[in-house]
């Protein structure tokens, strides 16, 4: 045998060999810096828990634009690597919802959409001649689960920031996003939280949005804590959403051992009371401490809410009437500085790559004593531009202060929302217990490892209503009307019951991050002609070379040969 024939033999045996192992041995290699094309280990292990076929429907298709059309590629790219860890059949439906027999057809196809909640997107491009055309895109996932179907919006739109690393950050949370709707569709077993009332607590049309966005994952049930000290037990977590009157020493004393027993609490408190009626009707009111009677076991936990009210350049708006007396009403907006637009941690699962959280009477939070077994992480906190009044003080809408006056505004970044994580010790520690309560288990004066969130501003999980009784309507939570515009406050409730009362592993997946590898446009501009001609010259260059090289090279060759022979 040849010594050429014997290399072939050989190669065609590797081959072969590498074809039967991996016929038997899966495995991926993925090169990138970002392992952008890599799968975490817990979602591979939900896909290998389904017991039924998941169907997609994918619906942002048609004529997208190069950023919309990174997104479809993304999204098909990430259910095909979910079909080949899947326990089962996965099934990807594309279809375009614009298109249609006739325009009356196509505005069926969206109202049907919009109708199951799934919204559509507008974006705006120009065509050759510089015309403006809108067109209407649905960037929406349909999964269909065991007769149970879950929606899941792809598009992420931070204001702020471009539409490049809006695209780029719904990239970023595609496998999130996701995996976050196949859990929901695959979930069996609900599990149960609950909002504390008996305290003057928001009501459930204040809490209504929050509460239907987290009815998704769990089962929200409502009341007061009762004589039963073991009453809180079922839940995985509870919310103590802005009360208005102090807590007894027994339903602290319940609170406290639900705590001890790694039960999650969120803790929705304001600092001051304010008189919202008289600032309204007379632009003044007094603000003063707000005692809940929950300072000292706050305390015990490591945080301690301050009687303060910030103020902050970066805020909210509100109609100013401007128009003279006795003449007609004219408002244009001016800076609320008491409604801080709170800046987020893009550091931390729970906050990353959400806008800014409204809120509204703000105080500010300080870590006390020496928790080592206890770690704080500020997950909201307030600009470089911020002034934080001592109570008791009044306020004045007719004395407002300068947005531009430095020396007012000379604090930064006060924490107004702070997630403790680890082994708390009890407020009853050493103490008697309260009286008239049954079902007492064993006390413990070290929890178990567990989780809280104090946020020092109980109207960030409110959201606004229009109308009276059943006449009215609830807006979105975060959405402010006098400004149009969606803050993330439902993000960051809904992250953080995820992050407190679910497997903190799956918000892990938002923490991931793609580099936007953009062209920069300026030095393009400024090089225009050099790239041009590097970009013209340089291939017709190879060609020549190589058309010159390659007949030379078998001219050689063969001389060579026929001199041999």
């Amino acid at each position: 045998m040849s010594n050429s024939l014997k290399t072939k033999v050989i190669s065609l045996a590797v081959c072969g060999c590498i074809v039967l192992l991996s016929w038997f041995f899966f495995f991926r290699l993925d090169l990138t810096s970002d392992k952008r094309y890599s799968i975490a280990p817990q979602t591979k292990s939900l896909m290998q828990q389904a017991t039924a076929k998941l169907h997609f429907t994918l619906y942002l298709d048609g004529e997208l634009n190069p950023g919309f059309q990174r997104l479809k590629k993304s999204s098909i790219e990430l259910i095909d690597e979910l079909h080949v860890y899947a326990g089962q059949d996965i099934e990807l439906q594309i279809t375009n919802p614009a298109h249609a027999e006739s325009a009356d057809a196509r505005e069926r196809n969206f109202a049907q959409l919009t109708a199951l909640g799934m919204k559509p997107t507008a974006i705006y491009e120009r065509d050759k001649e510089g015309k403006a055309i809108q067109k209407i895109i649905f960037p929406w996932l349909q999964i269909d689960y065991n007769n149970k179907t879950v929606y899941v919006n792809l598009l992420k739109n931070i204001r702020g920031i471009s539409g490049e690393e809006n695209l780029n950050i719904s990239i970023e949370n595609l496998e999130f996003e996701i995996t976050d709707g196949i859990r929901r569709a695959m979930r069996s077993v609900v599990e149960k939280i609950a909002f504390i009332e008996g305290h003057g607590e928001l009501n459930e049309a204040e809490t209504y949005d929050i509460s239907k966005a987290l009815s998704r994952y769990f089962q929200i049930d409502r009341g007061i804590i009762g004589t039963d000290a073991a009453v809180l037990d079922a839940y995985k977590a509870i919310i103590i959403a802005k009360p208005t009157q102090p807590f007894s020493e027994k339903d602290k004393f319940v609170i406290d051992q639900y705590l001890m027993r790694g039960g999650k609490i969120f803790w929705f408190l304001d600092g001051v009371r304010i008189a919202s009626e008289n600032l309204s009707k007379n632009g003044l009111s007094p603000a003063i401490a707000l005692d809940l009677n929950l300072s000292d076991q706050l305390f015990k936990y490591g945080v301690r809410i301050n009687a303060d009210l910030l103020q902050d350049v970066q805020c909210a708006q509100m109609p100013v009437n401007i128009a003279p007396a006795q003449a007609e009403a004219q408002f244009e907006p001016a800076p609320w500085f008491f409604a801080p637009l709170l800046l987020t941690s893009f550091q931390h699962p729970i906050t990353k790559n959400i806008t800014e959280v409204r809120s509204e009477f703000a105080s500010s939070i300080s870590l006390v004593g020496d928790k080592k077994a206890v770690e704080a992480t500020a997950l909201l906190a307030t600009s470089d531009n911020t002034h934080a009044i001592n109570t008791p003080a009044t306020i004045n809408i007719a004395t407002l202060p300068n947005p531009k006056d430095k020396q007012y505004f000379n604090q930064q970044y006060l924490p107004v929302a702070v997630l403790i994580e680890g082994q708390f010790t009890s407020n009853f520690e050493h103490r008697m217990l309260p009286d008239s309560l049954h079902n007492v288990a064993a006390i413990r004066d070290v929890s178990l490892p567990t989780r809280q969130l104090v946020v020092a501003d109980g109207d960030i999980i409110r959201n606004e209503t229009n109308g009276i009784a059943s006449d009215s309507t609830t807006m979105s939570l975060g959405f402010d009307r006098y400004m149009n515009q969606q803050f993330g406050n439902k993000d960051f409730v809904q992250h953080a019951v995820l992050y407190l009362a679910d497997d903190p592993r799956w918000l892990d997946l938002r923490s991931r991050t793609l580099k936007l590898r953009l062209l920069n446009k300026k030095i393009i501009a400024d090089d225009k002609v050099f790239w041009q001609l590097t970009a013209v010259t340089i291939p017709l260059l190879i060609l020549i070379l190589f058309g010159l090289f390659y007949p030379w090279y078998r001219h050689r060759k063969y001389t060579t040969i026929s001199k041999e022979h």
